[in-house]
């Protein structure tokens, strides 16, 4: 009999604890088959996020592609009509019978310009933010996809 320190009864007939080899070989297999299938999900995801980087890079590099000529395309349509408009204007010039109708058309000529000028920085502008945002959108949703997975999580 074993007494307990500060208590009145007394512990009988316990038995020793014993070890069973088999079933602790079990819980380390369960381990380690648990251990397997979380490493397992971690590549997995990782190949996945991985994948989906790559889409993003591609679509990304897609879109560049797509609109890389359009803004000198749009410059070059603009410098061509302002050239256009300065040879149609030095005809007119040319043709202008008296000082006073030459300054007419200098100034109608100037006034056209500015309003054309104003109008094709317009154009450039939307065309430039139009490109900035397409090149940039596959990454904002793929930053997006990730702060909505992180928040899941």
């Amino acid at each position: 009999m074993a007494k307990i320190p500060g208590k009145t009864e007394t512990i009988e007939n316990v038995a020793p604890a014993t070890f069973d080899q088999s079933e602790g070989m079990e819980q380390v297999r369960t381990v380690a088959e648990q251990g397997l299938e979380q490493a397992r999900e971690a590549i997995l995801e990782f190949q996945s996020n991985a994948e989906i980087t790559a889409k993003t890079i591609e679509s990304t590099v897609e879109a560049a592609k797509a609109i890389r000529n359009e803004v000198p395309l749009k410059a070059i349509a603009a410098l061509h009509a302002n050239a256009e408009a300065a040879f149609n204007h030095f005809e007119a010039l040319i043709a202008a019978k008296s000082p006073s109708e030459f300054f007419e058309l200098q100034a109608a000529f100037l006034d056209r310009q500015i309003e054309n000028s104003v109008e094709q920085a317009k154009s450039l502008q939307a065309a430039m933010l139009k490109a900035a945002e397409d090149v940039s959108k596959p990454i904002q949703d793929a930053y997006e996809r990730a702060l909505k997975e992180l928040k899941a999580a």
